[in-house]
């Protein structure tokens, strides 16, 4: 991918700058499927903790690559040239692009060590293909000749990768199966995903659209956006509330329903712009907290 005149970087980035550009508030999105594949373990009789914690820096490493990835390959198209969202490195000229997507290959490095140590513990070698899929899938949401991102199939694949894939890999590898609380969570966490992704699409339809970055929101429209994010967070209670039957202290995820006040009520309320950052990191601490109580509810 040609870098363009522009991205030559004004001076080195700090610390504090790629720190940013990692984009913290997007963690829990990673780390609530651990938490939950985790509670869906403890549910079907064990906990195999070297295996969970290798799960939880293969998920680390690739939200962190991502974003880099993102930050590289919007930043040399273009797409972040009037950017409203969080800091980027390579769109503000903080760093120079190449730098980016070497940190970017860095994290998916470390995903893919800690992926193969998992598989070498459990001798699971076809998974090895989903740790591969996994990387793919992070790299071409933004990057390559048509990134399916800019298709509109961004929450599809976070769905998938941070919500299924996420939290039943997370069982499968320390009690070699799955059950149906496993399914749940799954469906839990990836709605809750999926209403991040959108909220932030949501506040880049404006720029999306003069980039020609055709994600979600923009095809929905503003208004059609806003209702998906509710339904998306209504989802991911009903789903995780699935298990109760079964689980009776997977009510405990109701007392999450409180912090979906704040962010539900900025997007319904018709924000926009740089108002909908703060929806960013509420539905981030949602979605870490609802996955927590769900967890614990499962493993009591």
């Amino acid at each position: 991918m040609p870098l363009p005149p522009a991205a030559a970087p004004r001076s080195r980035p700090t610390a504090g700058q790629w720190v940013s550009a990692a984009r913290p508030r997007t963690l829990p999105a990673a780390l609530t499927p651990v938490l939950v594949g985790t509670g869906a373990a403890a549910a079907l009789g064990a906990v195999a903790w070297v295996p969970a914690a290798l799960a939880l820096v293969v998920a680390l490493a690739l939200q962190v690559g991502v974003n880099y990835a993102n930050d590289y390959s919007d930043g040399v198209r273009g797409t972040d040239a009037d950017r409203v969202g969080p800091f980027r490195l390579v769109g503000s000229g903080a760093a120079h692009p190449r730098a980016v997507r070497d940190a970017a290959f860095a994290c998916f490095a470390v995903a893919a060590l800690a992926g193969l140590a998992v598989v070498a513990l459990t001798e699971h070698w076809w998974l090895l293909l989903v740790g591969a899929a996994s990387v793919a899938a992070a790299w071409y949401y933004t990057g390559g000749k048509r990134p399916y991102g800019y298709a509109g199939l961004g929450e599809v694949f976070v769905f998938i990768f941070f919500g299924l894939v996420a939290v039943l890999g997370t069982t499968y590898v320390q009690v070699d199966r799955v059950g149906g609380e496993a399914v749940a969570g799954a469906f839990c966490v990836g709605f809750l995903a999926c209403a991040i992704l959108v909220a932030n699409n949501l506040r880049d339809v404006p720029t999306d659209a003069v980039a020609g970055k055709r994600t979600l929101a923009v095809r929905l429209g503003e208004h059609r956006s806003r209702l998906l994010f509710a339904a998306l967070v209504a989802g991911g209670f009903v789903a995780a509330l699935a298990t109760v039957p079964w689980h009776p202290w997977s009510l405990l995820v109701l007392a999450a329903v409180p912090l979906a006040v704040r962010p539900l009520r900025t997007v319904l309320g018709g924000a926009s712009g740089r108002d909908l950052i703060p929806v960013l990191r509420d539905t981030g601490l949602l979605e870490l907290a609802a996955g927590a109580l769900l967890a614990l509810g499962l493993a009591l």
